[in-house]
């Protein structure tokens, strides 16, 4: 299986009360990088089997836009296992119950997500006994607001292939839209 690992996209700043900040949405950026996010993985040819996203607003937005953008027509799935407060118990549990599809994408939060991917990575058996502490079991990957990671999960241990940084997105969109022909003077 190939898994992609989205964080949702920027969303403005945390709210103090939490039944306000599980109602927030995306902002301008964060609407505007899901689109570019879209082109550019239509640009690679991608394609989802499944796409499940956090029942958090500014998740299920972002799984949406994405999805939209690139042509995704079956229903999107809410789990609370990519919730903020979700564990990786519960991300297992998600893995296995989807292990079917060929490329799923998944979309939530941090800190959760950030340690998910670290932790399928350097799964805790591997970790040295006298640094267990130390590594928690998991990889340090930093997921910035809408990041994405393909990873995959076909045999043996998870592999890495790529990271996609918001900031490589934009440069990837701004490569992939940009005209092909020069520009000629009209005189």
């Amino acid at each position: 299986m190939n898994l992609y690992i989205l964080r949702h996209a920027s969303a403005g700043v945390k709210r103090a009360n939490p039944v306000l900040d599980h109602k927030r949405p995306l902002d301008k950026d964060g609407k505007r990088h899901c689109l570019q996010l879209a082109q550019v993985l239509n640009t690679m040819k991608l394609q989802f089997d499944l796409i499940v996203s956090s029942p958090l607003k500014r998740s299920m937005q972002t799984a949406s836009l994405v999805g939209t953008e690139m042509g995704y027509e079956a229903k999107i799935l809410s789990s609370a296992a990519l919730a903020p407060d979700a564990t990786f118990a519960q991300f297992q549990k998600l893995l296995r119950e989807l292990s079917g599809h060929e490329n799923l994408l998944v979309v939530g939060h941090n800190p959760n997500l950030n340690a998910f991917l670290g932790s399928l990575l350097v799964p805790a058996a591997n970790c040295p006994a006298s640094g267990l502490d130390a590594c928690a079991g998991a990889a340090c990957v930093r997921l910035r607001k809408g990041s994405l990671a393909r990873v995959n999960l076909a045999r043996g241990p998870a592999a890495l292939h790529w990271l996609l940084d918001p900031r490589t997105v934009r440069a990837l969109y701004a490569t992939s839209t940009a005209r092909s022909r020069r520009k000629t003077s009209r005189k």
